[in-house]
């Protein structure tokens, strides 16, 4: 945290609302007072008089501490709140709160990114993080899944990052509607990886999604010989406080909130109802 008192909050003026999808939106914010965090951690964002709610930010850590995006799907009472702010508007920032990635093992290997829906997220934070200091690494695999073409978040930046000479990008949609185009792969984000080109003894892979795609994902990470130790998992339960006091994000014998939400497989697997 950069403040000693944890419920500090720091004003944000929203600076821009990008529609992501039909349920997904990028809010670019304007901090009153710098607030740095390392990309994994989350804050808590406020809706003046409404609520708060966690959200990890979808822009790098190495941007400007004063500014920073964050990508929310309309999912509940405060973050349909969130989807009727505009240009101009107030909203309330604290934190950061608990562990990022951990970068260091990252180096000097293959990294995968496996994501879907709003998942992708905290996945973008730390693909431009790793794009910041790209010769640290052998090569970033991501793979990025959708419902559907018109649910799939971020589509504007894929040809900048597939550019890029140690990116391998790859993207599949659950299913095509009627009327959407889509010229990748379609079914589940677990596909994708029939195709990736790198070897998981020298891999770590990174997930975050839905609760049934980490879980599958996860499974098929295992199956292709990722070891439980090298999968990061970005885990979101009920990080109400942010700080451990409230006890709602209990994880096995840790707290999602200042643990976690990044937790390697074999720290958590053992716990009951991790995929819930």
């Amino acid at each position: 945290m950069n403040s000693p008192n944890p419920f500090d909050v720091i004003k944000a003026d929203v600076l821009n609302v990008i529609e992501e999808s039909p349920q997904i939106k990028t809010f670019q914010l304007k901090l009153e007072k710098p607030l740095k965090f390392e990309t994994g951690q989350f804050v808590e964002l406020s809706v003046p008089g409404i609520g708060e709610a966690p959200f990890t930010p979808s822009s790098s850590h190495y941007q400007d501490p004063f500014e920073m995006d964050v990508s929310i799907m309309n999912a509940g009472f405060v973050t349909g709140k969130v989807h009727k702010v505009k240009a101009g508007d107030i909203l309330g920032i604290r934190g950061p709160y608990g562990k990022g990635y951990p970068l260091d093992k990252f180096k000097g290997k293959d990294v995968l990114l496996l994501g879907g829906g709003v998942g992708l997220a905290p996945l973008r934070c730390l693909l431009l993080t790793l794009i910041h200091d790209i010769d640290d690494y052998k090569s970033i695999t991501v793979c990025f899944g959708a419902r559907s073409p018109e649910d799939m978040i971020y589509k504007n930046f894929f040809l900048e990052w597939d550019k890029i000479d140690k990116i391998h990008l790859m993207t599949c949609v659950d299913k095509i509607p009627d009327g959407e185009k889509w010229d990748g792969k379609v079914g589940v984000v677990p596909i994708l990886l029939d195709d990736i080109k790198i070897d998981p003894k020298n891999a770590v892979s990174i997930v975050c999604g839905p609760p049934i795609m980490m879980k599958f994902g996860t499974f098929a990470l295992v199956d292709k010989g990722f070891k439980d130790e090298n999968i990061y998992l970005s885990m979101e339960k009920k990080m109400y406080c942010g700080f451990g006091q409230c006890r709602h994000c209990v994880i096995g014998e840790y707290y999602a909130c200042k643990d976690g939400p990044v937790f390697s497989y074999d720290m958590i697997k053992g716990a009951e109802k991790i995929w819930e």
